[in-house]
């Protein structure tokens, strides 16, 4: 018997997962397995997920080597959601916090249930930093807190957002131009952070810029823009 046919896969060929742990019980996250994911969390013992956004399968901490070892694995009487238990090392969450449930709805308001335990980059290792710096804004457009400035700008909506890209871009030009190397990487990396913030504004993760990155790769100009009219 496998456990891929106690369940009942979605027609997009997921499975939700509820991640808790093993001692304390704390819910840790909540994710999705395809057969794959499932099978080679079986194998390995550390769990696997199966990324919507990127289209592919992950080991929770493959980067950061924040992993979960699993203890224990329950499926609900209907057999389409998992429950695993789990020795979780460092963090769960992407924003370094150790559970992903840490919004509180208290009465009419919202609670922020503790800080990071860690940096959020730690989470992702730093070959990934885009990718950890896209998920900290996009924790600050679904968390309201005046102080940030990145909530300030969703607030304002999405020609502020625009406006700043760019004026980012006239600023890296400028450095550019002026010859500070030191100059340049400041300000291209203020142009980088502003269009994280668009693609957050869309829900679009960097993941989607590297496939079209990866697409384009030994392509010519001419050919590359060929191909957008085809």
């Amino acid at each position: 018997m496998r456990l891929v046919e106690q369940l009942k896969f979605d027609d997009n060929g997921l499975v939700p997962c509820i991640t808790q742990d093993v001692e304390s019980g704390e819910v840790l996250m909540l994710a999705y397995m395809n057969e794959q994911a499932v099978e080679n969390t079986l194998t390995t013992g550390k769990v696997h997920y199966y990324s919507r956004s990127r289209g592919k399968q992950w080991m929770k901490g493959e980067s950061s080597g924040h992993v979960q070892k699993v203890r224990e694995i329950r499926y609900d009487c209907d057999g389409d959601t998992l429950l695993i238990k789990v020795e979780q090392v460092g963090a769960a969450c992407h924003t370094g916090r150790r559970s992903c449930f840490y919004s509180v709805w208290d009465d009419k308001r919202l609670v922020i249930d503790g800080e990071p335990e860690v940096d959020a980059t730690a989470v992702y290792g730093e070959k990934d930093i885009l990718d950890a710096v896209y998920h900290v804004i996009q924790d600050r457009r679904r968390n309201p807190n005046e102080k940030s400035y990145v909530h300030s700008l969703f607030t304002k909506g999405l020609d502020k957002i625009l406006s700043k890209i760019g004026e980012e871009a006239t600023e890296a030009a400028v450095a550019g131009k002026g010859g500070d190397r030191d100059e340049v990487i400041y300000e291209v990396a203020d142009l980088f952070f502003h269009t994280l913030i668009l693609l957050g504004y869309y829900d679009l993760p960097p993941e989607r810029i590297y496939a079209e990155l990866r697409r384009r790769f030994g392509l010519s100009g001419i050919e590359e823009k060929e191909s957008r009219t085809k």
